[in-house]
């Protein structure tokens, strides 16, 4: 192992000494439980202020953190060009041809160069291919592209859920999630819309608070509907009609249809759902850094998304469990408009939120701009950690100096502004409140090939083969189409048989017929016991089944659940609808008896509650908590047990450490007082001397005796004085050299902690908890009538 490669240290760079212009080999191993009082990145185009980014992107990847990084200018999408073989080949395809030509060379002739540059960078900064691989393995590095299919997709369909109930529970949190969305929704549309004051925001609220209210997710096609149509009769005291008139409404549902319309907008519809926990973990549970690139948005658009993403963070923030460590990170890589000092972004509540909150959840923010002038200082001054590089503008210095007042930490401001004068290229001074003075580094050489910013084509040939998650499409949300022409009547059964059917999603007008066909619906509330793992729980499970004439009519093992919730099952079904017969053996109410017995035996069997074992740390999932879940808070879990270990260690070591510390500089002091008395007694004796050589020269025998014999006394003196010296000083380099032994001792101790836990790699037991017969309550059990619409038939004529 490296001496950078350390537990949860960031390796940064090296020391610069400034005061003598020159490198050291002394590291900055940045401590990443400090990142969660969050860290600024400021410095000017130029300044390595993109490099230093990433080098954190990746030190994180390799500690298994995960990171979301929104992108507005295209850097950031370099973190996923790493080639451990270092060689041209794996350069040459993202080598920009006019780079090339201005060095005179053919492309391949520079990317060659390019890898041996890069080689070399790496080996000089200690850093060898094996490091480069364990990055690739340590996390998953994807692009994601809302609004475009150049990276993976993004789809706002589900950025309208219902919040959780624990955030509609607070009335401060549950009106801030409102606001920052119908913000961001009329933000697409260009209306800059004041809370209080327009009426678009105030309708576009309630219309929110109503859906959530009752827990009911929207989307973009049921927000115009419902702008249309309000699910609320009054605004305050005033009728709807009186607050926002029907054809203004009208013109306003316009607006967002257009929109919803336009060439290029069903972008937003496909892809993965923007869900923070798929963003920040793989479907398995792996560790992802998740470039989110919105270069190709325009400012509405970036605006909108933004707002989306930060409030689909901080609802899965607030489900986490607290912690003490690092649990995972939210970098922006230019925040230019979305934290401005007076203005009032919808982002802008939603960063201040996250810098204020964020911390007691383990979520470190890292936010970089080139001019502070432009963030609210009260957002800076929530960061502990500051990374400055190169300013540009005398205002840009005086702001950072403001943030670093209201900071903390030791601050000597005259020092401080000597030192962001005198800062050059790729040279950063580090200022974290939980180190006792800010230094000066160069920032180490990275794993990634900064290519330059990412275009569109880039990105679509890097992610060419990552495949996108679709959205999924809930059951029975829309409406099927049939070939059978079903019957104008409902077919009559034996009243033992229950019935109900299930809504229809179509619209009545969209042509054709509707038929309802027959199928077995199985509901029931299923209770889960386990004293052992501790586990009591309940769910409701819904099964579809169809029924066919032949000698096995139900076959549980064919059957499919359902999620879907008995409420929406209705009485009745559309008044002018069409009825497929059902099977001859649905048709006797005898056979249902039997079939709600198999369905119980196939709910104790086949719907046991599964849970996962992991034995290293002696954990057990969550009952409903997925594989890829778990794995991925076993590694939140394995972080937080190495972090508590390091400072259990830390705290044994802190009285020891502190005692020699003590008597370093009491032996220093020695060393300095004895020093100073060896120079004033060579002084004296050296005066004394001359005084009895005088003395004779000038015949004062008597006095020259007497200056002799004061010369000879002070002589010893001076010796006795050099002899404690040595003394001193070797008190104080024996009191150095326990405190380095007990520094290598402690970080020895540190390195034999187990950190390389890797979720990914542990095996799981299975454990299955089976339901008892007295544990499943049937809520429903008969015939539900699933709408269909029939195709049209073709005429006798056609083709």
């Amino acid at each position: 192992m490296q001496d950078f490669d350390r537990l949860g240290a960031f390796y940064l760079g090296k020391i610069f000494d400034f005061e003598n212009h020159t490198g050291t080999d002394e590291l900055v191993l940045y401590d990443s439980g400090d990142l969660t009082t969050h860290a600024v990145i400021i410095g000017m185009t130029g300044s390595g202020k993109t490099g230093l980014g990433i080098g954190i992107l990746e030190e994180a990847a390799l500690d298994k953190i995960p990171v979301i990084a929104i992108d507005p200018k295209g850097d950031l999408g370099n973190i996923l060009l790493t080639f451990p073989e270092l060689d041209g080949a794996s350069f040459q395809p993202w080598i920009n041809p006019q780079a090339a030509a201005s060095a005179g060379q053919p492309v391949a002739d520079f990317a060659q160069a390019q890898a041996a540059l890069w080689k070399k960078g790496l080996a000089d900064w200690g850093q060898t291919p094996e490091r480069i691989r364990r990055l690739k393995e340590s996390a998953e590095t994807a692009i994601f592209t809302p609004g475009s299919s150049a990276g993976i997709p993004v789809s706002v369909l589900q950025t309208f859920r219902s919040p959780s109930a624990e955030l509609r529970e607070d009335p401060d949190q549950f009106h801030e999630r409102i606001s920052a969305t119908a913000t961001g929704v009329l933000t697409l549309l260009d209306i800059d819309a004041d809370p209080l004051t327009s009426r678009e925001h105030i309708l576009v609220g309630n219309i929110l608070k109503h859906e959530w209210e009752n827990d009911r997710d929207i989307d973009l096609p049921g927000l115009i509907q419902a702008i249309q149509n309000p699910p609320i009769a009054r605004v305050g005291i005033m009728e709807m009609d009186q607050f926002f008139p029907a054809r203004e409404r009208l013109a306003f549902a316009m607006q967002l249809n257009n929109l919803l319309a336009a060439p290029g907008f069903d972008a937003w519809m496909r892809g993965q759902p923007l869900e923070a926990q798929g963003l920040f973990y793989t479907p398995t549970g792996k560790p992802r850094v998740s470039v989110v690139s919105i270069a190709h948005l325009g400012d509405a658009e970036r605006m909108f998304f933004v707002t989306m993403l930060l409030n689909e963070v901080i609802s899965w923030m607030r489900r986490q469990p607290g912690t003490a460590s690092l649990r995972a990170i939210l970098y922006m890589d230019e925040m230019f408009g979305y934290l401005p000092p007076t203005a009032s972004p919808a982002s802008k509540s939603l960063f201040l939120t996250l810098l204020k909150q964020a911390r007691a959840y383990g979520l470190g923010l890292v936010l970089a701009t080139q001019n502070p002038v432009d963030l609210d200082y009260k957002a800076l001054s929530n960061a502990g950690t500051w990374f400055i590089g190169r300013l540009q503008t005398e205002r840009d210095k005086a702001r950072v100096m403001e943030g670093l007042e209201g900071a903390g930490g030791g601050f000597d401001k005259q020092k401080m502004e000597r030192t962001l004068a005198g800062l050059g290229k790729r040279r950063f001074l580090l200022h974290n409140v939980h180190e006792p003075k800010a230094v000066v580094f160069s920032t180490r050489w990275v794993m990634s090939y900064l290519a330059g910013p990412f275009t569109r084509e880039h990105i679509k040939r890097l992610m060419q083969d990552r495949q996108p998650v679709e959205h999924d499409v809930k059951p029975f949300q829309r409406p099927m189409e049939t070939a059978e022409t079903g019957r104008p009547e409902k077919p009559i059964l034996p009243v033992e048989i229950k019935q109900a059917h299930l809504p229809y999603a179509g619209h009545p007008d969209s042509g054709g017929r509707v038929v309802y066909h027959p199928f077995l619906l199985g509901a029931a509330d299923v209770a889960y016991h386990s004293a052992r793992y501790q586990v009591s729980t309940s769910r409701r499970i819904m099964a579809r089944l169809d029924i066919e004439d032949g000698p096995v009519p139900v076959d549980w093992d064919r059957a499919e659940s359902i999620p879907m919730d008995p409420a929406v099952l209705a009485d009745t079904g559309l008044a002018d609808a069409d009825y497929a017969a059902p099977a001859e053996a649905a048709r006797r109410a005898t056979n249902f008896g039997k079939w709600e017995r198999g369905f119980k035996r196939w709910l104790r069997n086949d719907r046991a509650l599964t849970l996962f074992k992991c034995p290293v740390l002696k954990a057990v999932s969550g009952p409903g908590e997925t594989e890829g879940e778990f794995r991925a808070r076993l590694q939140v879990r394995a972080r937080e047990q190495r972090d508590d270990a390091i400072r259990r260690l830390r705290g044994k070591y802190d009285r020891k450490i502190r005692s020699i510390e003590k008597r370093v500089m009491g032996a220093q002091r020695a060393v300095d007082r004895e020093q100073a008395e060896v120079a004033q007694s060579r002084l004296d004796t050296a005066l004394s001397v001359g005084s009895a050589i005088l003395g004779a020269f000038m015949g004062r025998k008597r006095s020259s005796v007497d200056s002799a014999g004061s010369a000879v006394r002070k002589a010893g003196r001076m010796r006795k004085h050099s002899s404690e010296a040595v003394l001193a000083e070797s008190a104080l380099e024996e009191a150095e050299q326990a405190l380095k032994a007990l520094n290598d001792e402690l970080e020895t101790e540190i390195d034999q902690i187990e950190g390389g836990f890797d979720a990914q790699a542990q095996n799981l037991e299975t454990i299955r908890i089976r339901p008892r017969s007295a544990d499943i309550s049937i809520q429903f059990f008969g015939i539900a009538w699933e709408p269909r619409t029939r195709k049209p038939r073709r005429d006798a004529g056609s083709g």
